[in-house]
């Protein structure tokens, strides 16, 4: 027992080493090529991971809210926040730490609806050497996320940016047909990623308000009820309580 035990002590610590010293390989000779290749082994290259080399592309600038669409949905109070849903949604309050849009919630095969609210500064809080590449708000933090792009890392803040793409966009559905919009909506700003289709239309929104609360909203719907008209009378509805 000891000896097997000392051998799966052994691996972990040679696992451990062998990343830490292709790390500071990286690091030490980051030529741009190489950096890709690494962050592409750990993401996924195009055909695994597109969203990594897909960058905004439209504006919804202030779009005209459909009301009456807006009075038949229902109100949702939680924590922190407030939103209007259709009343076909199951929502859910998830935090930022979970890692709710990859491999869980897979049981969840209808209309779902993923809602999560970070106080005002909250990326630049956790991650302050951005602040060394112009990133001042959560606002420039999640703009510079979206507009990553594999193709373009040229140094460690591109990559670190491409990864946070990776890590932070749910499943948008079929990966031949994903779109990122930016948009603006009433006190809010963000982008949109997301794909229409008859078997289930998937919504990611990342938003930032003027009072600097980040929103981030993402739909599943199954049922494909949804279309972007309908996703920004829900967008404008939400805000912190």
């Amino acid at each position: 027992m000891k000896n097997k035990t000392r051998e799966k002590i052994l691996k972990f610590v040679s696992a451990a080493l062998v990343l830490a010293l292709g790390l500071v390989f990286v690091i030490k000779f980051g030529a741009p090529g190489i950096l890709r290749l690494y962050v592409e082994a750990g993401m996924g290259d195009f055909g695994k991971s597109p969203i990594l080399y897909i960058r905004p592309q439209t504006e919804i600038a202030d779009p005209l809210i459909n009301d009456v669409y807006l009075c038949g949905l229902l109100r949702y109070q939680l924590p922190q926040m407030e939103i209007f849903l259709p009343k076909e949604f199951k929502v859910v309050k998830e935090l930022v730490s979970k890692v709710y849009y990859k491999k869980r919630r897979e049981k969840n095969t209808g209309a779902v609806v993923y809602l999560l609210h970070e106080n005002p500064d909250f990326f630049v809080t956790a991650f302050p050497q951005v602040n060394k590449s112009g990133i001042k708000n959560d606002y420039d933090f999640i703009k510079r996320v979206m507009y990553a792009r594999s193709p373009d890392i040229k140094n460690l803040t591109d990559a670190f940016f491409v990864i946070m793409k990776g890590v932070f966009t749910p499943d948008i559905g079929k990966k031949t047909d994903i779109k990122i919009a930016s948009f603006s909506i009433a006190d809010k700003k963000g982008f949109i990623t997301y794909s229409l289709d008859p078997s289930g239309n998937y919504f990611d929104c990342n938003m930032v308000t003027a009072g600097g609360d980040f929103f981030k909203v993402y739909i599943r719907d199954k049922n494909a009820s949804l279309d972007i008209d309908k996703l920004a009378a829900i967008i404008s509805s939400i805000k912190r309580i």
